[in-house]
């Protein structure tokens, strides 16, 4: 099975472009990759689905241990001819800026992962033989296998590649140019969603095709050719015993496959709502849970669902357990000001006023996923 990671010395460095070009290349030929995330990220996971029309799963190292990860990437992996791996951040970059724990590295070692390098060319030329040669030997097995110029012309790369092959002792397997039509749009939490941008499929054909020109398949196969993840039998799923609600609308997408997974395999029956058009909660429910998304560019339209919010704040200030990630934190506060700088009332459960959506949004972000990923709201508790 054709199995890799695809890092980088940093974020912005193109992992997410080269890993929907490969997964391009390889369901051309017939190999029916699956994709997966490191981290728990909702954004870069839309643009491997946009390549596969399947899921992509998340490989967290802090949210769960490496058994668990173990057996997502396996069951993941089923029926599969290829998995990529997509890294975050620098690829020893981990809980805090100061551990490696639950980097991209921590996956590809706790999986035995083949990893390629992206680099960004620009700028530099020989020095990147000394950055790679570095990464290489950061750790005693550090899986670097192979390297991957981006932002560079086929002409340097003709050039580039044998001296950076001879510095540094890592095969340059091949080099994606600048394409501007195809770049990504991003704001304040990462890329847009893969389905808010035009013309995305094409976009990733265009990679896909710059990519193939200089990509040697050949050394690429060889090197990340490696025994199929064991998958044992499915955790038996036990009779529902409590009604979840989740929120999940434009307003609160981020709600990965994993949790829900996770939850119905604990006894959880899980229904859907939307704080932008349902009038209530649903009925019968044991517990809430509002994941993060963009409320920010919604916020007028919660705020007129006034019946809505009302029955969210009764609920928890009633003693509904209740979960709340990044933006469906914010929704649970007094208010929220959009980028227009217009504040619309929000649920009222928490004192605070979000002033600076933008702003919030982004500690919120930062600080969940480092820290907790989740805070946990009861009555009496807060």
């Amino acid at each position: 099975m054709i199995q890799m990671m695809i890092a980088a010395p940093r974020s912005g460095s193109g992992k997410t472009a080269v890993s929907c070009a490969l997964l391009r290349l390889l369901r051309r030929r017939g190999l029916d990759p699956c994709a997966f995330k490191c981290g728990p990220d909702y954004l870069d996971p839309t643009f491997h689905r946009a390549v596969l029309g399947a899921q992509s799963h998340n490989l967290d190292l802090f949210l769960a241990d490496e058994a668990r990860v173990r057996a997502i990437y396996a069951h993941g992996c089923a029926r599969h001819g290829a998995a990529v791996v997509e890294g975050v951040m620098g690829y020893y970059d981990g809980l805090g800026g100061t551990s490696d724990r639950a980097s991209a590295w921590h996956v590809a070692d706790t999986l035995n992962l083949p990893t390629i390098l992206v680099v960004p060319a620009k700028g530099a030329s020989l020095t990147l033989s000394a950055e790679i040669r570095g990464l290489r030997a950061f750790r005693a097995d550090s899986h670097i296998v192979g390297v991957i110029l981006n932002e560079c012309s086929t002409v340097l790369y003709r050039s580039l590649a044998p001296a950076i092959e001879r510095e540094s002792g890592v095969p340059v397997l091949g080099c994606l140019p600048r394409i501007r039509a195809a770049e990504f749009e991003s704001r304040h939490l990462g890329l847009y969603a893969a389905s808010e941008i035009a013309d995305v499929s094409a976009r990733i054909d265009a990679l896909a095709d710059a990519l193939d020109e200089t990509l040697d398949w050949e050394r690429l196969t060889a090197l990340c050719d490696a025994p199929a993840p064991v998958c044992h039998a499915e955790p038996r799923r036990t009779e529902a015993g409590v009604r979840i609600a989740i929120a999940r609308d434009e307003a609160f997408a981020f709600v990965y496959d994993e949790t829900l997974d996770t939850l119905r395999e604990s006894g959880a029956e899980i229904v859907f709502f939307s704080p932008l058009r349902d009038a209530a909660l649903p009925e019968h429910i044991g517990g809430l849970y509002l994941p993060g998304g963009y409320p920010e560019l919604h916020a007028r339209a919660l705020s007129e669902n006034v019946t809505m919010r009302e029955s969210v704040k009764h609920a928890v200030l009633g003693g509904m357990p209740t979960v709340a990630e990044c933006g469906g934190f914010l929704y649970l506060g007094a208010a929220l000001r959009d980028a227009a700088g217009d504040e619309y009332p929000m649920a009222g459960v928490l004192p605070g006023r979000a002033a600076d959506a933008g702003r919030l949004v982004r500690f919120g972000y930062e600080t969940l996923c480092a820290e907790t990923d989740s805070l946990l709201f009861r009555a009496g508790e807060r």
